[in-house]
């Protein structure tokens, strides 16, 4: 068995990213309220999960009607983006209830477009994949406000919100907007966590998959 202490390094360091990076910057408004209210779940696997332990977690995850995004960590999987993207897409393909997008803590600054700074913007501290129910992203679409929240909905389930594609590309534009102004202090901020995982990490015993 796993020891907690472990587990629980592996969440204070996801915390971290979520808190001072995703939420102190603005980047989606919804996971504050989802981290604040209980409405989102976080697993870990250990070592270098097969196919079927993502999916099974992912279930597992998702089987509370409460859960609204569901995060599942691999800090001791070393692979590359390009793979992990492969890997998203499988579980993707068993998981049709679901919208599901991959992060990773290996991306560069990319400010050419907003969609190319999408992968710096899920510059988590490990490999990551975000779970979000259809039937959440549904909602949220179904019903008109407040924009913001239906459409970061349907980013964070890694889907393009069809009926308000304007809506999503505004957010995208924001998000670039901010970025551009503020990527120094997000880049000092993820150096940082990811400085905190190393050590962290390392007392409590996790293997931790280089970069």
């Amino acid at each position: 068995m796993v020891a907690v202490p472990k587990t629980a390094a592996v969440h204070r360091i996801l915390t971290r990213y979520l808190v001072e990076v995703v939420e102190r910057h603005e980047l989606c408004p919804w996971a504050r309220a989802s981290r604040e209210h209980g409405e989102l779940a976080i697993g870990v696997l250990w070592g270098a999960p097969a196919l079927e332990a993502w999916i099974a977690e992912a279930r597992r995850l998702l089987a509370s009607e409460r859960i609204r995004v569901a995060m599942i960590v691999a800090p001791e999987l070393a692979i590359d983006r390009a793979a992990f993207g492969a890997l998203r897409d499988r579980v993707a393909a068993r998981l049709p209830d679901a919208g599901v997008a991959e992060f990773h803590p290996v991306a560069p600054l990319d400010l050419g477009s907003p969609a190319r700074l999408v992968p710096f913007l899920r510059r988590a501290p490990d490999p990551l994949l975000q779970l979000v129910p259809l039937t959440v992203l549904d909602a949220a679409r179904a019903v008109p406000p407040p924009p913001v929240r239906a459409d970061q909905a349907a980013m964070l389930g890694g889907h393009a919100a069809a009926p308000r594609a304007d809506l999503a590309t505004r957010i995208a534009v924001a998000n670039h907007a901010t970025v551009a102004r503020t990527h120094a202090a997000i880049a000092a901020a993820l150096d940082a966590i990811a400085a905190d995982r190393d050590a962290s990490y390392a007392r409590a015993g996790i293997t931790a998959a280089s970069r």
